[in-house]
């Protein structure tokens, strides 16, 4: 079984270090590939580094819109490999197909809106500030800039950050996680054919090693993260005591607000669909479900008989809506979470535990699972599972309802099922969250708009993606300039 490359200097090359753990289909247990794990991978990120500062210099002078000229090609290509991209992601992640190449598609539209640099990167500029004397602000690179990729999302998260930082002028290394890295080893298979200087972008592999010769490297001048909370918050201190520019993004635990109002059918399908979908391993999962008013039980009804629907297996088989989790040791914490659950007081009304799939009996499968009677006070209300759970909550009012998400201290979403707009605007008003979704499960920005985070769901200032990525990668420099008529030589 190969061990995978790094991508430096425009060129696929073997890393220093000898060691190297199982890449494995989470599906079936099968070993894809090996990657690169050990202390000499921080000697594979200062090559990368030293000649990624090299070509920075050169670069950053590459006006911008030669520099976004390749990511035209790049949008093209990433078309022309979706499927295969997609299979990978699948056999990496666990990934159903439809959730994969969603994933690749928000990937695609960020190297389309990161296409509209040369126009994001202008400044403003006053004339006669003073007589005579005119002030501009321009926006220059930083220099080199790095990502520490997660393994949810091995397609679409490096492109939150990729395509902006080379476009406003930067160099980029992409450390992607050790758990799924053949995603981003096809993508920079692709990013091969763009003729791009060598030393712009550059692929390392590796595991905390890497990570930390990253953020205690001095030419590294900006991290991107996507994780957990602890590491977030691990990779914002010790970037910024290193004098860096970062932006951490961590975890959550999203609230999903349901009144009486809302339409039951499709509210329960979309709301299951954001629990459920890619096996609960996303930021943007809903977790805790607020039924408001439900006596009679229609909502709670609705919404198990839509989970209890769902099938569970491997994800490219076309009939699978929910794929396995990452590791056994994931799906071991999981079942470990749902258990303290119910020693807190919850009560399993939909019990996905103990899930066996034809064919695929060694796979990290959970069916998905509903706990109710969450008690307001426990440790598992509180915590972020990234698993297919779902916690049920019964309240009286959308008042009640905004209380408690506003004791959250994740702030990553928060949705809310209405067909009143009153509702409705109180909720997006009040709700402290940085991504609101109303009448929407997944509340995930376009491209064009940053992935907002709040709260311990973000570590930073300026987040991911649209115009926050351009301020992020670029430093504003003000000019106030004045040129006397006697100072003009004459012609």
């Amino acid at each position: 079984m190969h061990t995978l490359k790094n991508y430096i200097n425009g060129q696929w090359t073997d890393s220093l270090e000898n060691q190297a753990i199982p890449v494995v289909n989470p599906a079936n247990q099968d070993i894809l590939a090996h990657v690169p794990i050990g202390p000499q991978t921080a000697s594979d990120v200062d090559r990368a580094v030293q000649i990624a500062q090299n070509a920075f210099l050169d670069w950053s002078q590459t006006p911008v819109m030669q520099r976004v000229q390749p990511l035209y090609k790049l949008k093209t290509l990433l078309e022309e490999n979706l499927e295969d991209l997609a299979l990978t992601i699948t056999n990496e992640s666990g990934k159903t197909k439809s959730e994969a190449l969603g994933e690749l598609q928000r990937a695609i539209e960020n190297v389309e809106a990161a296409c509209a640099t040369p126009l994001l990167i202008q400044s403003e500029f006053s004339e006669n500030i003073a007589r005579g004397v005119d002030e501009f602000m321009i926006r220059q690179a930083l220099g080199v800039t790095a990502c520490i990729a997660p393994f949810n999302f091995p397609g679409m998260i490096p492109f939150w950050f990729l395509p902006y930082a080379i476009a406003c002028g930067n160099t980029f290394i992409l450390k992607p996680s050790e758990k799924v890295p053949m995603t981003m080893q096809k993508v920079f298979g692709l990013i091969d054919q763009l003729n791009l200087p060598p030393g712009v972008v550059s692929l390392v592999h590796g595991g905390k090693e890497t990570v930390d010769a990253l953020l205690d490297h001095p030419l590294v001048k900006a991290i991107s993260f996507v994780g957990s909370t602890p590491v977030a918050r691990y990779i914002y201190a010790r970037g910024a005591a290193n004098g860096k520019r970062v932006q951490a993004q961590g975890g959550a635990k999203n609230p999903v607000v349901i009144l009486p109002d809302a339409d039951l059918e499709t509210s329960a399908k979309v709301i299951n669909d954001s629990v459920y979908g890619c096996a609960g391993q996303r930021c943007l999962a809903a977790s805790t479900i607020i039924t408001i008013g439900d006596q009679q039980g229609a909502i709670k009804e609705a919404i198990y008989e839509s989970a209890k629907q769902r099938t569970t297996g491997y994800g490219w088989d076309a009939h699978v809506d929910m794929g396995p989790v990452i590791t056994q040791d994931s799906k071991s914490r999981i079942e470990n979470l749902i258990a303290q659950g119910v020693h807190e007081g919850a009560s399993v009304l939909l019990d996905g535990r103990n899930a066996r799939i034809a064919g695929f009996e060694s796979g990290n499968f959970l069916h998905p699972t509903i706990l109710e009677h969450v008690p307001l006070d426990g440790e598992i209300i509180k915590t972020e599972i990234f698993g297919p759970v779902m916690s049920l909550v019964a309240m009286k009012t959308i008042e009640e309802a905004i209380a408690f998400i506003n004791t959250n201290r994740f702030g990553n979403m928060a949705c809310l099922f209405t067909t009143n707009g009153a509702h409705a605007r109180k909720f997006r008003s009040e709700a402290n969250a940085g991504n609101i979704g109303i009448n929407i499960g997944v509340a995930a920005p376009m491209a064009q708009f940053p992935f907002s985070g709040w709260n311990d769901s973000f570590f930073g200032d300026l987040h991911g993606q649209g115009r926050h990525a351009i301020e992020f990668y670029t430093q504003t420099k003000v000019v106030i300039e004045r040129w006397p008529k006697e100072w003009t030589r004459k012609f």
